[in-house]
């Protein structure tokens, strides 16, 4: 489903990620692994856009996402949920949500009844401001917003970064369900290792910007975990 293939990206003089490979098979779950600063938040932007790539490739159904402006992207049905959730929280929950919807290729302009079965909260809180929701709440509000435009492809950067555990424990859940029951592909970056465990199919592990490993969620074993996740 998304393919990366070779890709350099640099801040100023600064090599950021080196030739970097990683592929997203279609219904499954990709977990994307590593120490803080080693590129995994740098390559989901440059999956979205929101960074300058300096060269290689990044296919999503076959289409050169390089070729298509970052606005556009989540129009071919990627959903993304950036690092600190980001809502805007002096509107409402139910204008955030609605700002997914002008993305959704079937016109629909209504929010749809399957966000509020996933997360019965922001059912009660549809009036409330984005920024007097908790956390879990936000971060909840942060995944509906981009389940909204109906993605294909759902691109999570540390969604449970500051959770209480019971949200984490939901937020798990949630994905599973969605993979198992809809079939929707996921590229989720992680650091809590028994909460990857749980909800990936499939790891890649970045160090230095580079991919240094990827395989089955079984192939995960010690020694690559003492080598490349520890502090």
């Amino acid at each position: 489903m998304l393919k990366v293939d070779k890709l350099n990206q640099f801040y100023g003089e600064s090599h950021t990620l080196w030739d970097l490979n990683l592929q997203v098979p279609e219904g499954q779950v990709t977990v994307l692994m590593g120490r803080n600063g080693v590129g995994k938040t740098t390559l989901l932007q440059c999956i979205m856009g929101l960074v300058t790539v300096r060269d290689g490739t990044i296919h999503y159904q076959g289409q050169n996402l390089l070729d298509v402006d970052a606005e556009k992207r989540a129009t071919l049905g990627i959903g993304y949920v950036p690092q600190g959730r980001q809502i805007f929280p002096l509107l409402t929950v139910e204008e955030n949500l609605r700002i997914g919807l002008p993305a959704r290729r079937d016109k629909i302009r209504r929010i749809p009844a399957f966000i509020f079965e996933l997360f019965p909260v922001l059912t009660q809180m549809l009036k409330r401001r984005g920024g007097d929701l908790s956390g879990g709440q936000q971060q909840q509000l942060a995944i509906g917003r981009a389940l909204v435009l109906a993605p294909q492809l759902l691109i999570l950067d540390e969604p449970t970064e500051g959770i209480q555990p019971n949200i984490v424990q939901e937020i798990g859940d949630i994905i599973r369900k969605l993979n198992q029951e809809t079939g929707l592909s996921v590229l989720l970056v992680e650091q809590k290792l028994p909460f990857a465990r749980r909800v990936g199919d499939r790891f890649c592990i970045l160090d230095r910007g580079r991919q240094v490993a990827q395989g089955e969620m079984r192939e995960l074993t010690e020694g690559l975990i003492q080598k490349y996740l520890t502090v």
